[in-house]
């Protein structure tokens, strides 16, 4: 009798599950004794969800785990937020007597990539080649990976360049490792090149040129893109939409806007957030309120606003000075949408106080913020609003975070300048020569940057200084 038969819910272990079902399966497993049996199976499902706990409780049940089942818990720990602990278990297992093949070096070299070690790639990498799987196509695609997520260009290039057989993979690998890296040129080369290019093949590269500040060459192979007849994804169009933001490109914002209603892209959370970000880096705050608008409409089909929605929200109403709405969104968040606040929220309402002149109100919301979040603000945010102290002209708060931010980082200079800029606003001009002689002071003995410039078959050389050093300050 076919073992199934005992019980029809054994049959999902063939079927797509979930993790609630795969609880319920392993108890009626256990009740009827049939544990040992289908623990394999179980095994696997669990390491498809990434869900490392049960994949290891379950592996200790089995008493002797072949190839399959230890290739199905490095899997599970390439999905995890443990890939290190993969490579523990992976040379343990091989003291024991493990033979792995090409499926346990493609999860294998994943696990080194999350881990960004190339010399752990190497030692790995060596293991391949020792049980002579190196030359098999998919251990190759991960090879490349690995070395590139590691930095290891050449490397990844050597294999890549040594492989007998490339697939769309392969270059899509090689050309995400130079984009990784910001050698765009090199990525954008082999971009040309390549035999075929998929929807995979343009968002490695509109996503190198976004994350290297390019924003012009993100729209321009976006336009490419179209006029080769790629229909673009969800990543693809936040790309866009966030190099159109960081831009300031209006025109191509609400163009790319207009695409996706009219070739019926299924607008999500992270359509709208990124759309309100872009409305919002452009300063047209009213569009940024009207796509809010329709999320919080959106709720009675499932879709809610999250944390990442209400920092470009809140950012929008800071740029324009929006007080009152800014106040109603932050309780909005909290009370309609149970969004719990963090720093980024906090900040966003420090700097919307700080831009209506409210600094003292500001100065509170981050100081508490410091306290009930445990965490010591970075010196980037109290500079942030000291500049605000200097544009309102509140010189007592100005210099209590000044002097704050010096004691945190003595040797930087432009908390200095911040300073001055507060004392000059405020007509303290004897405080004003006190901290150019404090700074003069503090540079004797600083070696000057120098750096050689060949401009037109001349040679200059150009030498750099804190501000504070030019005698016009």
């Amino acid at each position: 009798m076919p073992i199934t038969s005992c019980n029809p819910r054994f049959e999902l272990l063939y079927s797509t599950l979930n993790p609630f079902h795969l609880y319920q399966i392993q108890a009626q497993l256990i009740t009827c004794g049939l544990f040992s049996l289908w623990s394999p199976r179980l095994l696997k499902h669990f390491a498809d969800f990434g869900d490392i706990d049960y994949t290891i409780f379950i592996f200790k049940f089995i008493a002797s785990p072949g190839t399959v089942v230890i290739n199905n818990v490095v899997k599970a720990y390439s999905l995890s937020s443990e890939p290190n602990k993969a490579l523990v278990f992976f040379f343990e297992m091989l003291k024991n007597g493990f033979c792995p093949n090409s499926y346990t070096f493609v999860s294998l070299f994943g696990c080194c990539a999350k881990v960004g070690c190339a010399k752990l790639g190497k030692k790995c990498h060596g293991q391949a080649l020792k049980n002579g799987v190196d030359r098999i196509l998919p251990v190759e695609n991960s090879l490349i990976h690995c070395y590139g997520c590691c930095g290891d260009m050449w490397l990844a290039k050597k294999v890549f360049d040594e492989m007998s057989h490339r697939d769309l993979v392969s270059w899509n690998s090689i050309i995400d490792g130079y984009a990784t890296v910001g050698e765009l040129g090199i990525a954008h080369g082999l971009f040309e090149v390549m035999p075929e290019r998929n929807v995979v093949s343009w968002n490695i590269l509109i996503s190198g040129y976004l994350k290297g500040n390019n924003p012009g060459c993100v729209l321009m192979l976006f336009r490419k893109m179209m006029n080769d007849g790629m229909r673009g994804n969800n990543s693809t169009i936040v790309s866009v939409l966030s190099a159109c933001g960081r831009s300031a490109r209006l025109r191509e914002g609400r163009s790319v806007h207009g695409f996706i209603v009219k070739k019926v892209l299924s607008m999500n959370i992270i359509h709208e957030t990124t759309l309100i970000d872009m409305y919002n880096r452009c300063h047209k705050v009213e569009m940024a309120r009207r796509v809010f608008d329709k999320v919080v409409l959106g709720k009675r089909d499932s879709v809610h606003p999250d944390e990442v929605t209400f920092v470009g929200v809140l950012c929008a109403c800071a740029r324009a000075g929006l007080l009152t709405e800014g106040k109603n969104f932050f309780s909005q968040m909290t009370y309609n949408h149970g969004v719990k606040p963090n720093f980024a929220h906090f900040w966003c309402m420090a700097n919307l106080y700080a831009r209506a002149g409210l600094i003292q109100e500001a100065e509170d919301i981050l100081r508490i913020t410091q306290e009930e979040e445990d965490m010591p603000l970075e010196s980037s945010v109290w500079a942030n609003l000291l500049n605000s102290c200097r544009f309102q002209g509140n010189v007592a708060l100005g210099e209590r975070i000044a002097n704050s931010l010096i004691d945190m980082e003595p040797w930087n200079f432009s908390h200095y300048r911040l300073l001055l800029n507060v004392y000059a606003v405020g007509g303290r001009w004897d405080d004003v020569a006190m901290v150019k002689d404090l700074v003069k002071t503090k540079m004797k003995g600083r070696t000057p940057g120098c750096n050689l410039v060949d401009l037109k078959e001349i040679v200059h050389k150009l030498r750099s200084w804190p501000p504070f050093a030019r005698e016009d300050w």
